[in-house]
């Protein structure tokens, strides 16, 4: 059974020209839409499948600042104001709710690292505390485990995935977009040094802006490009239950396990101690750029060697204007879930809180989430190829940052003064001799 996504309806006229085309209809690239619609600004979104049809529907539905890398906290911030108002604004229902977060200190070491993100966190005005080991458990009832104490964000709060991106959309199209759904690009077309269209399998848009937020996609739609993205895939696996009287209230991560209550009543049970990386060519391109960060995730991160290196050996090539693309071929990246992993996750969750033991796994699913060496993304300008820009490699934080990340980009393509800094998430980091390194909190 397939992931109950809410339908958005296309736009009936396919458009020849506008100013923008966003490509991809995640939440990145709805929300980046929505914001340009809203300032007046004819954009166009395209998308290969439908709505929300990868990560941005599979991914846990959280929207925290807890732990999160201290480039991204004023990105959080603001998307959390966002977030806030959001139901409100888009006179739309997206799940969202503030119930607080908590990451469990398993070791005295994660503690103190706990206590460290919480000291420099209060630069950003980010009002997180430790709790201790007491109140940790009289916050979540019947927790087993030898836990130190947990970095707990009360202003933290959770979404509904599904429901969340294609609400985006909707108000987006009804602000003016035009959205086309089952419509690959298969080119980006340049002229006199700059972005001048976007061909797709349905036609040619003419346009003076491209935004790509194609998720695990924009790899290689940059490639089309003659740029290097240094980015990966990873596959993350989540589980639902039938609906329990057990909440909590907060989310929380206890290391082996995390959960949410969801808004039919069971709960959204995952690990990001679970995930796997499929060995590719493209791990074996980056690998020198992504080692620091293995080294020090290798005991969370599976490495795999099987037939998705073949498969990307012989077919991954970016599209051209002629031929059927593989954007064409697999509309939507719809994994399989790893079978031992989710029986793990759902295990982990019985050992953690033994009153849950009755629960099972009602539905499980993957997904593929794009990564960049430093574990934060790229949101810029592409300063060789002016009007073509880039808000991709969100490394599994885009879901809850994702209506900030819209927004600056806009700032970004139309001009404006960006709403934070966007200097952290330039893509020529990688290129202009800044180290590159990961922040390890959690």
């Amino acid at each position: 059974m397939g992931l109950n996504v809410e339908v958005v309806h296309s736009s009936e006229q396919f458009p020849e020209q506008t100013e923008v085309v966003v490509i991809g209809g995640g939440i990145i690239g709805v929300a980046t839409a929505l914001s340009l619609v809203s300032r007046g600004i004819p954009t166009v979104l395209v998308e290969k499948g439908y709505i929300a049809g990868e990560q941005s529907s599979r991914n846990w539905g959280w929207c925290r600042r807890t732990g999160r890398d201290l480039r991204e906290l004023p990105l959080i911030n603001l998307s959390m104001q966002l977030w806030e108002t959001m139901n409100i604004r888009l006179q739309q229902d997206c799940g969202f709710s503030v119930t607080g977060i908590a990451y469990a200190s398993s070791t005295e070491q994660q503690l103190q690292t706990h206590q460290q993100w919480l000291q420099e966190a209060k630069h950003f005005d980010v009002k997180s505390e430790m709790l201790t080991s007491a109140q940790l458990h009289e916050k979540m009832p019947g927790l087993q485990g030898n836990f130190y104490g947990a970095l707990f964000t009360a202003g933290d709060g959770r979404a509904e995935p599904q429901r969340a991106a294609p609400a985006l959309a909707k108000a987006a199209c009804e602000a003016g977009l035009n959205l086309q759904q089952h419509c690959a690009v298969r080119h980006i077309g340049y002229a006199g040094g700059k972005v001048s269209e976007v061909v797709t399998e349905r036609g040619t848009i003419r346009c003076h802006s491209v935004v790509v937020a194609g998720g695990a996609w924009s790899r290689l739609l940059m490639q089309g490009c003659d740029l290097v993205l240094p980015q990966l895939k990873v596959l993350s696996m989540v589980l639902r239950t039938a609906a329990t009287d057990f909440d909590p209230g907060m989310s929380a991560s206890f290391g082996s396990v995390a959960l949410r209550k969801r808004q039919d009543g069971g709960l959204t049970v995952a690990s990001s101690s679970t995930s796997i990386s499929d060995i590719t060519p493209d791990s074996l391109r980056f690998m020198r750029s992504y080692l620091p960060a293995y080294r020090r995730e290798r005991k969370n991160i599976n490495l795999r060697l099987g037939s998705r290196f073949l498969h990307e050996l012989m077919h991954w090539r970016p599209g051209d204007v002629e031929h059927l693309s593989l954007y064409e071929k697999i509309r939507v990246l719809d994994p399989q879930p790893d079978a031992a992993a989710v029986a793990g996750i759902l295990n982990n969750l019985h050992q953690v809180l033994p009153q849950l033991r009755s629960l099972s796994a009602e539905q499980s699913w993957a997904g593929y989430i794009d990564t960049m060496p430093d574990a934060i993304p790229v949101i810029s300008g592409v300063d060789t190829l002016p009007g073509l820009f880039i808000a991709t490699g969100f490394s599994g934080h885009g879901f809850g940052i994702g209506p900030g990340a819209g927004q600056l980009m806009a700032d970004l393509v139309i001009g404006s003064t960006p709403s934070v800094d966007p200097h952290p998430f330039r893509l020529s980091r990688f290129t202009d001799g800044e180290e590159i390194q990961a922040q390890h909190w959690l």
